[in-house]
């Protein structure tokens, strides 16, 4: 189940996306340095620009800042169209490479093509969160769907979630995202991330639009068990992407160091350590004689001190063993055992 990805380590996917710029030599490039640097997956996006685009909708600013401003926004959408071939070719590319293919259906018609492909989870942008017929589709046909929040409310998320529960579909993962390109410090709201567990009992996720990995560790902090980052391998190639996305270099720092954040946050159990055995051993004060006893004598609570090394009885054992007598004679010091002892 793919699902099981997520229980321990956290998965990185290498968004891709459009920066491939719809040519499929290029798209092979950024799988190997993906895999290089330490991706799990690559994501790309599914779409025909008729579909998705009407003629007169607006770039918004960082579209107009990173695309020829003579275009449209449907023509930049166009110039970014990844074929119906180029995928089948891309998802053969990536199992031969050992890492997992995602895509965004951008509509139903794509996301049925994904389906055909043998896709075996989805991804859901940000701004798709209101289309409940594309999230229909997904939740009935029981996919694995990962679903992203940016510019949502509480109750926008919860409107979609409906349609999964309608179909007993629960295999979905929220990711949070601010959706900006790139985003500031002062609107992430990762705190939000625990939350978004509690409230819908589920995975959740981050897709980073900042432009180092700072939150991405901070993020794995609050429990988040997958991370979604804009990747290329120049970013002076042409589309909108390119300039908000991590070099290779900059991903695998960014896995670096987020498993390192991984190591630093452990397990939820609270246990000895084993680097700390031995200072448990000499630091720790255990029950010692502070006189000399005979065989027989009674031991009392008079006769014993507190001191390191902790290799005896501590003092929570007290009351047992007040009142018993010593088998044989102890010195001064001593730090006893109930082997010592009888009734």
């Amino acid at each position: 189940m793919f699902l099981k990805k997520f229980l321990d380590k956290t998965y990185f996917i290498a968004e891709i996306g459009v920066n491939h710029n719809g040519n499929l030599f290029l798209a092979k490039q950024m799988v190997n340095a993906a895999k290089k640097s330490g991706a799990n997956a690559v994501k790309f996006q599914t779409f025909k620009a008729e579909k998705l685009v009407s003629p007169n909708t607006p770039k918004v600013k960082y579209q107009r800042k990173n695309t020829d401003p003579q275009s449209s926004h449907y023509d930049m959408i166009k110039s970014l169209e990844f074929s119906k071939k180029n995928h089948i070719k891309i998802k053969n590319y990536c199992k031969k490479k050992s890492i997992d293919f995602i895509s965004t259906p951008y509509d139903v018609e794509s996301a049925k093509f994904l389906n055909n492909l043998g896709c075996k989870a989805f991804k859901t942008a940000s701004a798709d969160i209101v289309d409940l017929k594309l999230h229909e589709y997904l939740a009935k046909n029981k996919k694995t769907v990962i679903i992203s929040t940016g510019m949502s409310t509480f109750e926008e998320i919860e409107k979609c979630l409906k349609i999964y529960k309608k179909y007993s579909n629960k295999n979905y993962i929220l990711l949070h995202c601010v959706s900006n390109y790139p985003c500031s410090f002062n609107s992430l709201n990762l705190k939000i991330i625990p939350i978004m567990q509690k409230k819908y009992n589920c995975i959740v996720g981050f897709s980073d639009h900042t432009r180092d990995h700072e939150a991405a560790k901070i993020s794995v902090s609050l429990g988040g068990k997958l991370i979604e980052k804009h990747f290329t391998i120049d970013k002076k190639l042409t589309g909108p992407d390119q300039k908000t996305s991590l070099l290779p270099d900059e991903f695998k720092k960014m896995v670096v160091e987020v498993k390192k954040t991984e190591l630093i946050l452990g397990k939820a159990i609270k246990e000895c350590q084993q680097e700390e055995f031995e200072m448990k051993k000499i630091s720790r004060k255990s029950m010692t004689l502070n006189r000399n006893l005979k065989k027989g004598d009674i031991l009392k609570k008079k006769f014993i001190d507190l001191k390191r090394p902790g290799l005896g009885l501590y003092y929570n054992e007290l009351k047992k063993v007040t009142g018993m007598r010593v088998k044989r004679d102890l010195k001064k010091n001593y730090q006893f055992n109930f082997i010592d002892l009888k009734k």
